[in-house]
Parts: structure tokens; C-alpha cells; sequence
């Protein structure tokens, strides 16, 4: 069994951050369970802490103001404790099994830096599930959104975490980014078979916006679209440069003068 540290996420939760938890706690594999929660005015503050009561493995972390998604994985990154990171958004849940599965391929694959967990699109509407490309855009969801990311810490690190430009906290996207470098630089390989994560839909849901947009049911905003790519490009150059440079570095035999 592989120890994870997983990290949720979590504004304006109340409603479904329970859920989220539970799944968490099923998983053998859940050795720390952080839920960073990004500044919420709602109930979701006294579920984690109720939670927290119950299992020792939970823990709060409570930021300061609301800084969006990125910095809240980010944060909470920084205070985990296992070598392999999992994260999970707080409307979003983990089948059994799943880290299971997971933890068996970074097992079986020691210079994998990470794995990507199938999603269960769950409530979405009828005409996006019987979309003839459906299963062409869920896979690229899948090998995209946050909460089917299983990584090692010191591939999360080397990418210097989920890229926090005020653009994408506005529209979205830092998960694309991400993904992008990490596909680029590590590899992106995601278990098939049977599914990890399921996705409830729910109004405004980012997931339901692509598939819309990806079908042609939804036109994209087109200085949205050009913003994204150069904020993602910039993204990705700096991991790769980051990397690049890790990999030259090389120990000293004496100390400098």
C-alpha cells in the first residue's frame, strides 16, 4: 500500500464537501487528508472540522482570503506529508478502489511520475452523455481536471505547482496548463478499465462548459481562447526551463570560497 496525501480544495462546499470526505476515508491508501479551505462563507468550515473530530487523518488548513483553486492545492501541497500527492476537488468524489489502483501503478512503474485516475461523469445532461464525440471529450477531461491527478511530490514540485495567474482563477484552465506540462515533460498515462472519480454535475460546472463548447453546442468567448493559450504556453516553457535546469545541476565536492 502507497500512503497519499490527499488535498481538497474547498470553497463554498457545504453541500457536497461531506461526500467528497467519506469517499476520502474509504481509501486505504488516504494517510493525510487536508482540506484547504479557500476563505468560504458558507457551512463548509464546520463539515471539515466535524469530520476532522471524527478522523485523525483530517486536517483543516483555512486560508486567509479567497485566492482561487491553484493557490488553495498549492498551499495545502506545501503542508503534506507523503511522498505522493492526490487531489480532489470538494464536488467531486473517489470510487473505491481508486487510490488502490493508483498506488499499484506508481508501484509497478518506479520512474512514473504520476497517474490519472478515469472519470464517471455523473447527472450530466442527456445531450452531452448521447454526443456521438462524447467519449472523445470526457478522455480528454480525464487526462486534465485536478481531481483525477495522482502525483509523485517531487514531479509536482519540479513543475512548481498549479500555475496561479489571476486569468485563469477569472475563467479557468490552470488544470489544462498543468496537465500540458506535466504531459510534456513526465508523461500523463491514465488507467482504464474501471473509474476512479465521479463528477456530479451542477450548475455552472467548468466540465459541462467544455463539453458544450468542444461539441459546437456553445460558442467560446475568442480572446478567451487566445489568453489561455499564451498563459498555458508561458506556463509550460517555465516548467520545462525549471526542469531542464534541476536536471544540470550538479553536487559541489567543496564548498565555495
Amino acid at each position: 500500500m502507497l500512503p497519499v496525501s490527499i488535498i481538497i480544495p474547498c470553497y463554498q462546499a457545504a453541500s457536497t464537501l461531506a461526500r467528497t470526505l467519506d469517499s476520502c476515508v474509504a481509501q486505504p491508501e488516504a494517510a493525510e487528508i487536508i482540506v484547504a479551505d479557500d476563505a468560504s462563507t458558507d457551512h463548509s468550515i464546520e463539515v471539515a472540522s466535524h469530520y476532522a473530530k471524527r478522523d485523525a487523518r483530517i486536517a483543516l488548513l483555512r486560508m486567509p482570503q479567497n485566492g482561487g483553486a491553484a493557490s488553495a492545492r498549492n498551499w495545502a501541497a506545501m503542508h503534506a506529508s507523503q511522498s505522493v500527492l492526490a487531489f480532489i476537488d470538494a464536488d467531486d468524489e473517489y470510487l473505491p478502489g481508486a487510490l488502490t489502483a493508483a498506488g499499484l501503478f506508481l508501484k509497478h512503474n518506479p520512474t512514473a511520475a504520476c497517474v490519472r485516475l478515469d472519470v464517471d461523469f455523473a447527472g450530466f445532461p442527456p445531450e452531452i452523455t448521447r454526443h456521438p464525440d462524447f467519449d472523445r471529450h470526457a478522455a480528454t477531461l480525464s487526462n486534465t481536471v485536478a481531481s483525477t491527478l495522482v502525483i509523485r511530490r517531487p514531479a509536482y514540485a519540479a513543475l512548481g505547482g498549479f500555475p496561479m495567474h489571476p486569468f485563469f482563477r477569472r475563467v479557468g484552465g490552470e488544470d489544462g496548463a498543468f496537465s500540458w506540462a506535466l504531459s510534456r515533460i513526465f508523461g500523463n498515462p491514465r488507467l482504464l478499465g474501471a473509474k476512479g472519480v465521479r463528477m456530479h454535475h451542477h450548475a455552472g460546472i467548468h466540465a459541462e462548459r467544455f463539453f458544450r463548447v468542444s461539441m459546437g453546442m456553445q460558442p467560446s468567448a475568442r480572446e478567451d481562447v487566445t489568453e489561455v493559450i499564451q498563459h498555458s504556453t508561458q506556463f509550460v516553457l517555465a516548467a520545462e526551463a525549471a526542469v531542464a535546469q534541476l536536471r544540470d545541476l550538479k553536487p559541489l565536492n567543496h564548498a565555495a570560497a
